[in-house]
């Protein structure tokens, strides 16, 4: 046991190895806040791409891969820039969309639901995919929002190592904050590979999340008409 302690602290891991293994599959959830340190954006992008790139080529030799190869010596650089410019970029605050509104000039009343967002996120605990569909609604106090921003907000929050109930939280209060109304409605619809491909492997089950606030949470009609909305065959 010493002799594999002394290898991991040379090669700069410090493992809590005892907590993580009472753990084990176990699903954990820590806040409603992402968990990051609060130097997190003090390395640019580029040095973080230079560095995962880096302890990835380790973790590939570690593996007994032959990096020489001409499909494997790309990998280290690819999955760096992946983790930082594509999958992990909803981490940067920089990132975060900006919801411009416009005035409800027509004077639309009624719940606006935009059904079917496909997001991709990754499972903080194995990090592997969690991907499926995200259904989102709100009414306007007076203000509404491009479509759009709506998916990208979606996409912002799902581009980060996540657990799906802060995900979903996660969202519905942007959308409250974006919108100026608590009149907000959230339910996602995922697959998680950490159950389908690993552990139990069940191909068949999906997770469901919800987010009511509002009039959908107070209001048995209004919430029942938006999961009406998104059950209805296009």
């Amino acid at each position: 046991m010493k002799q594999k302690e002394t290898l991991l602290n040379t090669m700069g891991i410090n493992i809590a190895r005892a907590s993580s293994e009472d753990i084990g599959d176990e699903h954990v959830g820590t806040s409603l806040e992402t968990p990051l340190r609060e130097d997190a954006f003090e390395m640019d992008d580029e040095l973080k791409i230079e560095l995962i790139e880096k302890h990835f080529r380790e973790i590939m030799h570690v593996m007994g891969l032959d990096l020489t190869d001409d499909s494997l010596k790309g990998t280290p650089h690819r999955v760096a820039k992946m983790y930082v410019k594509e999958v992990f970029s909803g981490l940067n605050p920089k990132n975060k969309p900006v919801a411009k509104l416009f005035e409800n000039k027509y004077k639309y009343s009624e719940m606006l639901v935009e059904k079917n967002i496909t997001f991709f996120s990754h499972c903080e605990h194995h990090f592997v995919p969690i991907y499926g569909k995200a259904h989102v609604a709100y009414i306007s106090n007076g203000s509404v929002i491009g479509l759009s921003k709506i998916n990208r907000i979606v996409q912002y929050f799902s581009q980060r190592p996540q657990v799906q109930e802060r995900l979903t939280m996660q969202i519905g209060n942007e959308l409250i904050e974006a919108l100026g109304t608590d009149d907000v409605a959230v339910i996602m619809d995922a697959d998680h590979m950490c159950v389908s491909s690993r552990g139990v492997k069940d191909t068949t089950s999906s997770t469901l999340t919800s987010f009511y606030g509002g009039k959908f949470e107070k209001d048995e009609q209004t919430r029942n008409e938006f999961l009406k909305y998104i059950s209805l065959e296009r």
